[in-house]
């Protein structure tokens, strides 16, 4: 435990750049106890990817552990099954067994990007919730009202609007909450988003006669497009397990006014630092993209490496700047691939893409060049050859070999 700062001390470091903390006094008196803390992270694996948005509440979690504190990151598996309803305007697609297991593979190590993987506790929901019988999960309904739980702006909007809302997912919460009284976590943490549920372990805690969780919320990062939170379905994301250059290309695509938020809740710069950047771009002292390159940089340096960051940034100054495309990211298509290929298939070839979705989204707003020609619909099939160029997005450019 760190013995350099008192509770008080401790308490504001702890609470900045938060969004609340149910109740502060609460934390305060926690703090002041003798023994470490118990504090929880949940994730459900509904992707094989965490991305920087996640890395928000993570970096909130590492504060906690260099305090000394007992750190549990929860994977939910078995909530996954049932699907986090936050944020949804219909029910969720049920997610198979075997997908979870594929995504919680690298989990941990991306993690391990932000946290001390050595001094993390990490569990699975599904040690206690496979457990539950038909009783238990009687007592577990009979402590909520339909009421309290219908009131949550998700269910009550959908219900508004006459949608469907699937009774396993008036569960969720409930579920959510019980990983706390199993646990007998001390601190959750997580994004405003997923208030309802973390409030909901709290109360859970209290029914059970424990010690209630302090609830800890953290903002959600805008995605590359500056509007919507990151989100992979939104395809607006920085993936942890991009490749240094393309998570490089993909943070100097974002607009000027959205790198302000990132330096702040990413790079965890003051806002006096933040304030002399603006001021120096105001008076044009400055260029936005150098700041940006900056700002790139150093994400990559903390996430990846220092390294990967500076090959990265030349990287990117050779292609965009230069236009020197011998740096372009190289990929080789095998002989049994056909030629001419569906577009599609071609961006999936050289891993370009994770989805139809996402090339139609790419090639819908004009974001997929071929040797230089942007006239690509959906339909085209492409007679692909060795030094051909792809540019995918913004800051994305492979060239075949």
């Amino acid at each position: 435990m760190n013995q350099t700062l008192n509770a008080d001390q401790t308490l504001e470091l702890l609470t900045s750049n938060t969004v609340q903390v149910i109740p502060e006094h609460e934390l305060l008196k926690k703090l002041q106890k003798s023994r470490k803390l118990v504090i929880k992270l949940g994730m459900d694996p509904t992707a094989p990817d965490l991305h920087l948005g996640h890395t928000v509440v993570l970096s909130k979690m590492r504060q906690f552990q260099d305090l000394g504190h007992t750190i549990i990151f929860l994977i939910g598996d078995f909530t996954t099954r049932i699907g986090d309803p936050t944020g949804r305007s219909k029910t969720r697609p049920p997610i198979t067994i075997e997908e979870i297991e594929h995504n919680m593979k690298t989990y941990f190590e991306q993690v391990g990007r932000v946290l001390d993987a050595s001094r993390v506790e990490v569990r699975y929901n599904s040690e206690w919730l496979n457990k539950l019988s038909s009783i238990d999960m009687i007592q577990l309904c009979g402590k909520v009202t339909v009421a309290r739980i219908i009131e949550r702006e998700d269910f009550a909007k959908r219900l508004a609007g006459q949608e469907t809302v699937g009774l396993h997912e008036l569960l969720y919460p409930l579920l959510q909450g019980y990983d706390s009284v199993t646990l007998k976590a001390d601190v959750e943490i997580g994004g405003t988003d997923q208030t309802f549920n973390l409030l909901m372990g709290r109360f859970l805690q209290e029914q059970w006669g424990q010690e209630p969780q302090v609830v800890i919320t953290m903002p959600l990062l805008e995605g590359l497009d500056g509007v919507q939170k990151m989100s992979k379905s939104l395809g607006n994301y920085v993936s942890l397990n991009d490749s240094a250059n393309d998570a490089f290309g993909k943070l100097m695509s974002m607009p000027d006014s959205l790198m302000w938020r990132y330096f702040d809740l990413i790079l965890h710069k003051t806002k006096a630092e933040i304030a002399d950047m603006q001021e120096r771009i105001a008076y044009e002292s400055c260029n936005p993209m150098e700041l940006k390159k900056e700002m790139a940089h150093a994400i990559i340096a903390r996430f990846w490496s220092v390294q990967e960051a500076d090959t990265a940034r030349d990287t990117f100054v050779a292609l965009f700047q230069k236009k020197d495309y011998s740096k372009a990211q190289e990929v080789t298509l095998s002989q049994d691939v056909p030629n001419p290929l569906w577009v599609v298939d071609l961006l999936k070839n050289i891993n370009a893409i994770t989805s139809s979705s996402e090339a139609k989204r790419l090639i819908g707003s004009g974001a997929v060049h071929i040797d230089g020609y942007p006239e690509i619909t959906f339909k085209t099939e492409v007679a692909w050859r060795a030094g051909m160029t792809l540019k995918v997005g913004k800051h994305r450019i492979y060239k075949i070999v």
